[in-house]
């Protein structure tokens, strides 16, 4: 780990929980961090108006995801990973990682391909992004309105008397000094916290990503798990958590639907109506009479007012084209 010397990192901004409305979220959960580090922006509120009546505009947390799972990865994972990412950012969601190597870094990148925000919440003080290597990567995220955020107070004189945070400890020099491996673990509430929906990407039996998962279940929250081949060590914890009541991940539909229920309601609606649209008024007559709950023949004829040989010859075609199917005794329902 190296600190970071650009002036392009130079800020460091402290606040509460409390303080941002995109974090206040995280008063909810269990050891609420009590200071905040990050450098950059954290996602605003994003503004909503009445169709009928934009004078009553009021503002909203943005939709957020977060995509976690294995540092060792497959060519799958990373394509699921990356279309989820690029999906949710060119909606508008905010994508949240951990800026590790493999599924995390994919999810950031494919996030800011599609010039979307995304948030790394760091396991390490808020000057040192680890791994190194992912430098530049933490740069792209400042740069398009995104945040690095760690519960870690930088390690300078100025924040020597801040609080400890979980996984910090006071060595026998009177330093402060952490546990690596507990203050990763440790990140993960805060990683869960943000979101809205945990999505794992590949995990081990033992991995770091299920700790989230567990975090985001304790909290509440809806964890999707991406199925894997199951001889694929990398994709156990997925499968396990499948088993253990987790939603079963296969396109970006299935977390937009969850995040965006109403849009997806109305496009249902959109399309059972396009689908009571026959290729003549008589046949969307038909249609539409069957949608309503009517069955019998002769009750759709009364209420269609269609003479019985128009109505038999309207049936017979849509039978033929697979709109309908019949149930026997001139009874008819859509197919």
């Amino acid at each position: 780990m190296s600190t970071l010397s650009s002036h392009f990192f130079t800020k460091i901004n402290q606040i509460s929980p409390q303080e941002h409305d995109f974090t206040e979220v995280l008063d909810a959960i269990a050891l609420t961090p009590k200071t905040l580090y990050f450098r950059g922006k954290m996602p605003e509120n994003m503004s909503k108006a009445p169709r009928q009546k934009p004078e009553q505009t009021r503002t909203a947390r943005p939709k957020t995801v977060a995509i976690v799972g294995s540092r060792h990865n497959t060519k799958y994972g990373e394509e699921v990973a990356y279309k989820l990412a690029y999906e949710l950012g060119k909606r508008g969601v905010v994508v949240v990682s951990g800026l590790a190597y493999g599924i995390d870094s994919i999810a950031h990148r494919g996030c800011l391909a599609a010039q979307g925000v995304t948030v790394a919440v760091l396991g390490t003080p808020i000057d040192r992004i680890y791994p190194t290597a992912h430098t530049g990567l933490a740069r792209e995220i400042v740069s398009q309105n995104g945040a690095i955020v760690s519960e870690y107070a930088p390690h300078t004189p100025e924040y020597d008397a801040a609080e400890l945070a979980p996984g910090e400890y006071y060595a026998d020099s009177g330093k402060r000094t952490q546990d690596p491996k507990g203050s990763f673990l440790y990140r993960n509430r805060i990683i869960a916290g943000l979101s809205d929906i945990v999505v794992v990407v590949e995990a081990a039996e033992q991995s770091g990503s299920l700790n989230t998962a567990t975090h985001a279940l304790e909290q509440g929250k809806t964890v999707f798990a991406v199925p894997g081949n199951i001889t694929n060590p990398y994709s156990q914890g997925c499968n396990k958590l499948i088993k253990q009541g987790a939603i079963p991940y296969t396109e970006p539909d299935d977390v937009l639907r969850e995040l965006f229920p109403e849009e997806y309601l109305k496009k249902h609606r959109k399309l059972r109506q396009q689908s009571l649209i026959g290729d003549t008024d008589t046949e969307t007559l038909v249609l539409v009479a069957l949608a309503n709950g009517l069955r019998a023949g002769e009750q759709i004829m009364t209420d269609t007012h269609l003479p019985p040989e128009v109505f038999n010859q309207t049936t017979t075609l849509l039978e033929i084209k697979g709109r309908i199917r019949s149930l026997g005794a001139n009874h008819w329902s859509l197919a």
